[in-house]
């Protein structure tokens, strides 16, 4: 016999709570983890829709008291049953339990009572309201409130109740008085949080509906066919910056709506959604809503009731939003597809990607993923013939790509100048102040902190074993977080002799100041963590600049994606080069993305642009590339090193994170796995360490690593499988006070 481990109310808050029930004969073959069941509940007869946790053939209990499932729903899969079925697929093709993997793709999980607005309306025909009113008048002293608002009934159908207390003045027991004598009745009406009512959408720019040049509308041709045909596919949008990717977006969306179909649009910053969900809003009005980390539980609870209700029709958002429960789904677009955020860095560790294209096989709706820096992973299957692959090689209105310098970081030290900006940005910056054009500074933080470079000749002290760097560890040494080696801390270059070897040590508040002291007529104003903290925080500061109450912004990675100021005709990339340094096979790929998004901030209005980009390795692949504006020419070398190194999208990698508030445990557990997987893949998988994690020690949790390698991704989902089992399905795979992660193709290591 057959148990399976049920949930039969999704909308409780501990969802964690499972009932044991049989799987009759009938059902065996069709019945799996994630199947939608109707089942019998409570001492009555009473069935109820549940969701299969998992399978097993030991009962809990006394097996004479186990009910069977009654049946399987007949009709197709609803919103809701297809995110358990996507939960599923998540905890076999990511890891973890499946109450992580529901906790997931249902993001609010407590309901929220929505607030309600009270309305007042007459309750008998008006001709017998102006006889009570009549009859009112008739006394000599009668209630001056009471008249006034029997009068104001008489000429409206229906009365705010704030507005009855409020601007006419009348005390609510006189309403409850006249409620009492079944002259009016009070109404409620549940009133959805809308994010988007808090927002200056009168103030915010009006949208533009623009004819899609033929590049754009062969793009956007070759996705409504196979919407037409209604089978579903998936899309790469591969454009430069500023050649009018949200413009096919939109064009598609426009398509979904006539359809009857609802849309997704994913992001990855939330300092996106602002500017973003303006556009659309003002081309598809109040069909559009927003969700967000920084809105409160009740406001998403509320945009998820919406859209199930069908009062808002296109979910624009980060990450979470992909699970929006829209009922007949047409369309999920991804824009910025190559951005690392996209993979979540909680178990399980899905990826939007992926996940997206696995939700819309559910509808055959179709996915489109865009960028003018695609991920090597989406490239490389658009090359192979898996996805479509679109392209807008020309910016809008035949404007020009800007134009790109690269400045020497090394020469600028060797002449005496030891400033954060090169002394082409300052004259660039002069000269734009100069005619009221704006300027934006990046300085590009990814990998300030541990990696060791010589600001004399720019070398970066490498692992001799790997095409990675060594990272700084707090005993004095260098390490590789990939194949375990480790060597001294030099005091000087190894390669020029230099004693100018070290981090990078400035941050966006020591830039604003030196621009300040600079320019100091110039309005200044920064954009990091510090500075967007509030709710609102993004929004104010973006706003600030595209309204042109500032003349320069300086900011970190969340300041060059996918903002659109037309101002800007001079984007300086400060220290372009140091995501060169990351320990991290992705070093090269996330510098190239970085530079070139970077640089389509500049000359995206009339005026033409210009770019600075400031390194000290001026000769390397990705920044000539970058410089270049040249994705193909990158994307041939990086795959070159990626296939050498057998790093993905060559194999696909799984690393299995296992931590512990204590090391013993924690070395017990890691080895016990290596060595496993070592025994029983052998000649089958290419598994490494244990290693001590890139971070070996976070708030008093100590970290391991392991790496698995194969060319498959299934064989990958094998190993993780093998390791589930090893832990006998440990509650959280917690075991001997060591809990085991696992993290497929990771997109930061």
């Amino acid at each position: 016999m057959i148990y399976a481990d049920v949930i039969v109310d999704i909308s409780l808050e501990k969802l964690d709570k499972t009932f044991q029930y049989a799987v009759p004969d009938h059902l065996s073959e069709r019945i799996k983890e994630g199947s939608v069941v109707i089942v019998p509940f409570g001492n009555g007869q009473r069935f109820l829709k549940g969701y299969v946790m998992s399978l097993s053939e030991e009962p809990k209990i006394d097996p004479a008291k186990i009910k069977p499932i009654r049946s399987l729903p007949e009709d197709e899969l609803g919103p809701e049953e297809q995110m358990i079925a996507l939960a599923a697929w998540m905890k076999k093709n990511y890891g973890g339990t499946m109450n992580q993997a529901l906790k997931t793709v249902l993001p609010v999980h407590k309901k929220y009572t929505p607030r309600e607005e009270k309305y007042v309306c007459p309750a008998v025909p008006k001709d017998i309201l102006q006889g009570e009113l009549n009859a009112l008048l008739s006394r000599k002293k009668h209630s001056v409130a009471k008249e006034r608002l029997m009068r104001e009934l008489l000429s409206e159908e229906e009365i705010p109740w704030d507005v009855i207390t409020g601007k006419l003045s009348v005390p609510s027991s006189n309403i409850r008085d006249l409620e009492k004598k079944g002259i009016l009745r009070v109404t409620s009406k549940h009133i959805y949080r809308n994010p988007l009512s808090s927002k200056s959408l009168e103030d915010s720019e009006k949208a533009t509906v623009f004819d899609l040049n033929p590049e754009q509308k062969a793009a956007a041709d070759t996705v409504k066919k196979t919407m037409d045909e209604g089978k579903g596919g998936t899309f790469l949008l591969y454009g430069v910056t500023g050649s009018g990717k949200t413009e096919v977006y939109m064009d598609l969306i426009e398509e979904t709506l006539k359809q009857g179909k609802e849309a997704i649009v994913l992001i990855p910053e939330i300092s996106l959604t602002y500017q973003t969900v303006m556009r659309f809003y003002h081309r598809f009005g109040d069909l559009v809503s927003i969700l967000n980390s920084r809105m409160s539980p009740g406001e998403r609870y509320d945009q998820f009731e919406r859209a199930k209700k069908g009062d808002c029709r296109i979910m624009v958002g980060p990450r979470s939003a992909l699970f929006t429960p829209f009922p007949d789904l047409g369309i999920i677009i991804i824009d910025e597809e190559h951005e690392s955020s996209y993979k979540s860095e909680q178990s399980p560790r899905y990826h939007a990607r992926e996940t997206a294209e696995e939700r819309v096989r559910y509808t055959n709706a179709v996915l489109v993923l865009g960028s003018a820096t695609p991920s090597l992973e989406s490239y490389n299957r658009a090359e192979k013939g898996e996805i479509t692959l679109l392209t807008l090689k020309k910016r809008v209105e035949k404007r020009p790509l800007p134009v790109c310098e690269v400045v020497d970081l090394r020469k600028e030290l060797s002449s005496g100048n030891r400033s954060i900006l090169s002394r082409r940005l300052k004259d660039l910056m002069e000269d734009r102040l100069s005619r009221e054009e704006q300027i934006m500074l990046f300085l590009n933080r990814r990998g300030m902190l541990s990696a060791m470079s010589c600001r004399s000749c720019g070398e970066v002290i490498k692992c001799p074993h790997c095409s990675v760097s060594l990272s700084l560890h707090r005993d004095g040494k260098l390490h590789c977080h990939y194949c375990g080696h480790e060597e001294p801390k030099p005091s000087v270059c190894p390669s020029c002799g230099s004693k100018y070897l070290g981090g990078f040590k400035a941050g966006t508040e020591k830039i604003e100041d030196e621009v300040k002291k600079t320019f100091p007529k110039a309005r200044v104003i920064r954009m990091d963590a510090d500075t967007t903290k509030g709710k609102e925080g993004y929004d104010e500061i973006l706003s600030a600049f595209k309204n042109r109450e500032a003349d320069i912004l300086v900011g970190t990675q969340m300041i060059v994606k996918g903002h659109d100021f037309p101002g800007v005709t001079l984007m300086g990339v400060l220290a372009a080069d140091l995501s060169l340094n990351i320990s991290d096979f992705h070093a090269a790929e996330r510098t190239f993305q970085l530079i070139v998004q970077a640089a389509g901030r500049a000359g995206r209005g009339e005026d033409p642009g210009n770019v600075v980009i400031q390194t000290y390795q001026p000769d390397h692949y990705a920044v000539m590339a970058a410089s270049d504006q040249d994705y193909e020419g990158f994307f041939r070398q990086e795959m070159a090193y990626r296939s050498l190194l057998s790093y993905p999208p060559k194999n696909h990698m799984l690393l299995i994170l296992i931590t512990s508030d204590r090391e013993k445990p924690l070395n017990l557990q890691a080895s016990s796995i290596a060595d496993m997987l070592k025994d029983s893949l052998r000649g089958k998988c290419i598994v490494s360490g244990p290693y001590d994690a890139p971070v070996y020690k976070i708030n008093d949790t100590y970290r391991k690593v392991i790496y698995v390698k194969h060319e498959e991704y299934a064989k990958l989902v094998d190993a993780k499988d093998l390791v589930e089992q090893s832990l006998n399905n440990a509650e959280g795979f917690r075991v001997n006070g060591a809990y085991v992660w696992f993290d497929f193709d990771p997109a930061n290591m």
